[in-house]
């Protein structure tokens, strides 16, 4: 069984369409269950009695729940359990602009970036549609107050669950949907080469954002595996062409880690790679975990790397700290919820 909030406002659309019904009943669906918040079938008034007990047969209104909150200044970071007991994690973060959340895409991910929390356990499932969805719902309801950006880069690799996170991209962006913006919607990606070229050809305007995390082959090799597949020059290659079929800015990522990638050969390096080309570069401190080795850098050698970039006319910024205090790094809730289950028996 379908769950509602899986379905866009199209695919709602020939569903009513295929009962012989008008399709305008797609959007007095969309007021429901975003304008007004009420997912209880029986107080929509303005749909037939018959077509809500059908609706009831096809579809699933349930959610996830959220079962744990950690908070800090700026940051919540909270744990939600899935109907299969599974647990995924959405950060909220505050800016001075409005309140930001990072949903995740997948059950864990099987990227195995060495330096990820996300990544040491191994993906389960793709996340449903609604299950993203339900993400920006339930911390809406929670806080009482309107999400007004969206990045998709929590748990998982979202071009590797594509079809679900283009129809949730497609729900939240609508305007009698979640009604947030294209263009403060953030896809995240390690570089999954086929899937870039296939977003590139959507009529969507939302910001694409690249893991990058090293300054060569050799280096990205050991860091991230989908470069072997994936490699800097044929990534690099797909984004130039991305930019140009778009006219969209691309942002490259890239987890500052401590003698690791953080030297000014890299920073240099990292210039040459991207010279010429309508990107900037996110410098992110790195937030450790007790399960990798890796540090994060000094805050002296994120300054020289920054300058390094500046000095070679790239556009860079340094991403503000969020969440140190509240097992803020990608996965780390979900894995010590997991490492408790696995205590327990």
């Amino acid at each position: 069984m379908k769950n509602i909030y899986s379905e866009t406002r199209e695919q709602l659309e020939d569903y009513f369409l295929s009962m012989n019904e008008k399709k305008f009943k797609a959007l007095q669906c969309f007021e429901w269950l975003y304008e007004k918040r009420n997912s209880n079938i029986e107080e929509w008034s303005n749909i037939k009695k018959e077509i809500r007990a059908k609706m009831k047969e096809d579809f699933s209104f349930t959610m996830p729940k959220i079962i744990k909150r950690e908070r800090d200044d700026l940051t919540e970071k909270y744990l939600l359990e899935l109907e299969d007991g599974e647990h995924i994690e959405a950060v909220l973060m505050r800016h001075d602009y409005g309140n930001s959340v990072c949903v995740s895409s997948e059950v864990g991910c099987n990227m195995g970036c060495a330096f990820c929390e996300s990544g040491r356990l191994k993906k389960i499932r793709n996340l449903e549609t609604y299950e993203m969805v339900c993400q920006i719902l339930l911390i809406e309801e929670l806080m009482k107050e309107r999400i007004s950006s969206v990045v998709i880069m929590g748990i998982g690799e979202p071009l590797d669950n594509y079809e679900n996170v283009i129809n949730f991209v497609k729900i939240i962006n609508d305007a009698k949907g979640i009604a947030i913006g294209a263009r403060h919607i953030t896809l995240s990606t390690c570089g999954l080469v086929p899937k870039i070229k296939e977003l590139m050809n959507l009529p969507l305007q939302i910001n694409l954002a690249i893991s990058f995390h090293a300054s060569n082959n050799e280096l990205r090799n050991k860091l991230m595996p989908v470069n072997k597949m994936y490699n800097i020059n044929e990534l690099l290659d797909t984004l130039k062409t991305y930019i140009d079929k778009t006219n969209r800015r691309i942002t490259i990522e890239y987890v500052m880690l401590n003698k690791i990638n953080d030297r000014e050969e890299n920073a240099e390096e990292l210039a040459s790679l991207l010279k010429g080309m309508n990107v900037y570069v996110n410098l992110i401190p790195y937030n450790e975990t007790n399960h990798l080795e890796y540090e994060k850098s000094s805050k002296n050698q994120i300054l020289k790397f920054y300058d390094t970039l500046k000095k070679n006319k790239i556009n860079v910024t340094i991403r503000k700290e969020f969440g140190s205090k509240i097992s803020a790094a990608c996965g780390q809730l979900r894995s010590k919820e997991v490492s408790q289950k696995h205590e327990i028996r």
